[in-house]
């Protein structure tokens, strides 16, 4: 097999070929450099790289492979890392030339995977600070996604979903606090996990600033990657512990279809699809229920809080100081009806008082108890992950960002938050999968939610739908291949 065409295999087949002899770490490190530098000047993915480096691990393994030694997982395998991880000699930057030239150790994730035998050779990009829907910057410029460069791959993970949409990398590590991981694999046609929060450690992720270490509040590190097999693989080697023994069956699987909610708005062409999914996995043996989790209302106001609350300890003084004066003006508008997320109403949740913070985070525990409830009846929550399919490219400030559904509907760009809302506010894992695509060619993501602690459930379930419907992955049409 050519070292090009073992680009287009998932992690799991490349690394039986690895093990085969079919293809050295080298061979297969070259041919990754090689796409991704066919495809720079279309995709802009991998930002930064350390390929001698890279180079040099790629053949200590592939000599200790001859010599018949014991090798860990991943051994052999290239990788990139989202660029919001340190990794040695290419510390993060997330989108700021302000955090290079430090010396840096692995983030903890990176140190896992890199022990369990991956070639970690490249950074992908990122918006500043992980703050947005589109991966962009000043410092390494715009990223495009592969099934249309007009349009954003997503964010913030949006880099690492354009490369293991297109082969570049078969397995990616990412971060979410709204959506960051999901967001990216709907728009780019491929898979993420979003874990429980709390399972796997932040440390060595930016933001926070360098040499601050806290597992922030609604912030998870999870694997992406071109198949669901592949999550199953990656996860548990980031976490640190044994692979989960979970197993699933479609057959007799209870699922809560959420594609309806009257607080929510979906394009009609995304539901669509979801729901065409869940057809087929009724022909294939799932009872499919119609339900709304929780409170919807009432779960985006206290995720908004929350998520302001985190985002602020990123923000300049000055642009906290302004915000500040400006609140009374805010409040007022807030009473004329301005929405739920106006910029009105986020620059109340900006600035929101040690009690507003705490009834935020009351009513986010009052909805998990609500919910608990729930996944009695169900064992997974069927979702769309966004409103809507990736969209054109739009730098300006997000108050005037809209996005437009197939139907000409305008909505206001910060509506992407609300189908991630239940999982990040909650704790929740979830799964994303590829669930087809629309009649105008761009993928759609359905996220499949499960109780807190249930990773393994998520991921299995994931499993079996692609084991038992085929392969949910399509690649997108040749951009320079």
């Amino acid at each position: 097999m050519a070292s090009s065409d073992i680009l287009d295999l998932d992690a799991t087949a490349q690394l039986q070929a690895l093990a085969a002899g079919e293809v050295s770490g080298v061979e297969l490190l070259q041919a990754c450099v090689a796409r991704h530098q066919r495809l720079k000047s279309q995709l802009n993915a991998v930002v930064a790289k350390d390929v001698e480096a890279a180079t040099a691990r790629a053949l200590e393994i592939d000599q200790q492979r001859a010599r018949g030694e014991m090798l860990g997982p991943l051994a052999g395998l290239p990788m990139t890392v989202k660029d919001t991880f340190d990794v040695e000699g290419l510390p993060a930057s997330s989108g700021l030339a302000q955090f290079l030239g430090r010396e840096v150790d692995d983030a903890e994730v990176v140190a896992n995977a890199r022990a369990a035998g991956a070639v970690i050779w490249g950074k992908t990009n990122v918006p500043v600070l992980a703050g947005d829907f589109q991966t962009y910057n000043r410092l390494y410029g715009t990223t495009n996604n592969p099934w249309d460069l007009e349009r954003t791959p997503g964010g913030s993970s949006g880099g690492a979903a354009a490369a293991l949409a297109t082969g570049i990398t078969a397995l990616e590590i990412g971060s979410d606090i709204g959506g960051s991981l999901r967001t990216p694999a709907s728009f780019c046609g491929v898979f993420s996990h979003k874990p429980t929060w709390g399972r796997i450690s932040q440390r060595g992720h930016i933001p926070p600033a360098p040499g601050v270490f806290e597992d922030r509040d609604l912030n998870v590190i999870g694997p992406m990657a071109r198949s669901a097999r592949d999550l199953r693989l990656l996860f548990p080697i980031i976490e640190g512990e044994a692979p989960g023994l979970a197993t699933a069956t479609l057959k007799g699987l209870r699922i809560g279809l959420w594609t309806e909610d009257p607080a929510f708005i979906v394009d009609a062409e995304v539901r669509a699809v979801v729901e065409a999914f869940a057809e087929r996995l009724e022909e294939a043996g799932a009872v499919v229920q119609p339900m709304v989790p929780v409170d919807s209302r009432a779960l985006l106001d206290s995720y908004a809080t929350l998520l302001a609350a985190i985002l602020r300890d990123d923000m300049p003084a000055k642009t906290l100081s302004s915000m500040a004066w400006g609140r009374p003006a805010a409040r007022v508008a807030k009473a004329f009806g301005a929405g739920p997320l106006s910029a009105a109403s986020m620059v109340l949740r900006y600035t929101a008082t040690d009690a507003e913070l705490a009834r935020a985070d009351s009513a986010r525990q009052g909805l998990a108890h609500q919910l608990a409830g729930g996944f009695e009846q169900v064992d997974v929550i069927l979702a769309p992950v966004n409103p809507v399919t990736a969209f054109p490219h739009d730098h300006r400030a997000f108050a005037r960002r809209k996005l437009t559904c197939s139907g000409g509907q305008q909505i206001p760009g910060l509506t992407m938050l609300q189908w991630i809302s239940l999982a990040s506010a909650l704790g929740l894992p979830a799964t994303a999968i590829p669930a087809g695509l629309t009649n105008t060619g761009l993928p759609v993501g359905a996220q499949l939610i499960g109780p807190r602690g249930a990773d393994e459930r998520t991921l299995a379930i994931a499993q079996a739908m692609e084991d038992e419907l085929g392969p949910l992955f399509v690649a997108p049409p040749p951009v320079g291949l």
